[in-house]
């Protein structure tokens, strides 16, 4: 599979979707949604409760899921955790952006954010918190966002192949339902700016007052692989937005040397 195969629009009906695909889309999904419910999920991922509910039960036997039996919130189980441990990523990403987040916010004083790309998601691998009293950030080391749905997502789709923003766009559509300030003509808007201006802002739309600031990161070929961003008030983004801009910039071409040696993506 590509990075940006598409998926049929009703994937519990397609039979060329496996049931292991759909139970990753359930693992991603609990990793990444605030709420977790089987409704929330089986609507995350575009299928029928009974399914979702069939492969849930068969990853809680696993111990891949834990469902809370007062909130009825599922969660990552154990197994999860004991996988990680065994699993190697290709570049030590914390070791890599650790410097630069670090620069940019004691330079700025908010927090700053590195997230990589995984298929039509960002997630979040390092950040480091500002001094400034009020932040604006909602993220975790570990969570996940699809494209689109904030400045580094929005970075992130500037930065593919026409046909592959295409793609993703598709894709994520559902995902983006929860967010209704983020219109199809608002995403080409932010986008073409984005593409216009090699930085990306999105203010006072999914939290009032409240947005992001994001640059793309590319490997040696020129395909992004995450995005570094920094969420804040609006009003401080929009006081400074050029200085941030030129900032964050300067740290991705920075990590993007770091990385240059790398092999990133499977080719």
């Amino acid at each position: 599979m590509t990075p940006f195969e598409p998926i049929a629009a009703a994937p519990d009906e397609s039979a060329a979707v496996s049931p292991v695909e759909r139970a990753c889309w359930i693992l991603k999904a609990v990793a990444g949604l605030e709420e977790t419910r089987l409704t929330d999920i089986a609507r995350h991922c575009g299928l029928h409760k009974t399914t979702a509910l069939r492969l849930i039960g068969i990853l809680e036997k696993e111990g891949l899921l834990h469902r809370d039996p007062d909130t009825r919130q599922y969660a990552l189980g154990p197994e999860v955790a004991r996988l990680g441990m065994a699993a190697r990523e290709r570049v030590d990403w914390r070791g890599v952006v650790r410097p630069a987040l670090m620069r940019l916010s004691s330079r700025w004083g908010d927090t700053s954010i590195f997230s990589v790309l995984s298929n039509v998601e960002l997630v979040c691998v390092d950040l480091q918190t500002g001094a400034y009293p009020i932040q604006a950030n909602y993220q975790q080391v570990g969570s996940r966002r699809s494209l689109g749905a904030g400045s580094s997502g929005i970075a992130v789709l500037s930065a593919l192949p026409e046909a592959a923003r295409r793609t993703a766009l598709q894709r994520i559509t559902a995902h983006l339902q929860q967010f209704p300030g983020i219109t199809p003509d608002l995403l080409d808007e932010r986008i073409a700016f984005a593409r216009a201006n090699g930085y990306s802002t999105l203010l006072n739309v999914v939290v009032p007052e409240m947005g992001g600031i994001a640059v793309v990161v590319r490997d040696a070929d020129g395909w992004p692989v995450g995005a570094l961003s920094m969420p804040s008030l609006a009003s401080r983004i929009n006081a400074r937005e050029r200085e941030m801009a030129a900032s964050l910039k300067q740290e991705a071409a920075e990590i993007e040397r770091s990385i240059a040696p790398l092999a990133i993506r499977a080719r």
